[in-house]
């Protein structure tokens, strides 16, 4: 009997050394950046925005056919410039309105080409600035894809911190530099 006991005990002892560990608490997964245009800031601070962009402006108050809203200071068309938070190329949601009268106005009129210059404040290289600004540049581009421009009537370059909007070193400053500028067909 003692045998046995002791060949059930072994027995026990090895299925128990043989068995799985008890399996870890669950991990969260590991998260993934996201490229499209999301919000990055919900409510922009005075200091981020340069004052001559306006948040009020809504695509239906235009006719996205017209050539003349381009140039009419009352269109959202006549505005042309998407800033970015610093070391961001996330197009922020008070420029979503903005970037659908555009959208529009090239889906409206498929012969329109756009350019769309990608910029940079001088904080970084000259190389980390010229790939951010292709990153914002082209974060805009794909917007208008999605709001109905055709791939082929927008290109997208970057002038990293070559073509700055203001030359001082101050977070105001630095904040109208990184941005985006629209260019229609004759303006380039």
């Amino acid at each position: 009997m003692r045998a046995t006991l002791s060949i059930s005990m072994l027995a026990l002892f090895l299925a128990a050394c043989g068995s799985q560990p008890p399996a870890p608490a669950e991990q969260k997964p590991a998260t993934v950046e996201s490229r499209a245009p999301a919000v990055v800031q919900t409510e922009p601070t005075p200091a981020s925005i340069p004052a001559t962009v306006s948040r009020t402006t809504t695509p239906e108050a235009f006719d996205p056919s017209s050539l003349a809203a381009l140039r009419d200071p009352r269109s959202p068309l006549a505005k042309r410039n998407i800033y970015f938070d610093y070391d961001s190329y996330v197009v922020r949601d008070e420029f979503q309105t903005l970037l659908t009268a555009h959208g529009k106005f090239l889906a409206a009129n498929p012969k329109m080409k756009m350019l769309i210059q990608g910029n940079a404040d001088d904080r970084g290289s000259r190389e980390y600035n010229l790939a951010l600004g292709q990153k914002r540049a082209d974060a805009v581009k794909k917007t208008l894809a999605l709001l109905g421009a055709r791939e082929e009537q927008v290109e997208s370059v970057s002038l990293g911190e070559e073509k700055p909007a203001c030359a001082d070193s101050s977070e105001e400053c630095w904040a109208k530099n990184r941005r985006g500028d629209i260019l229609y067909s004759g303006e380039y």
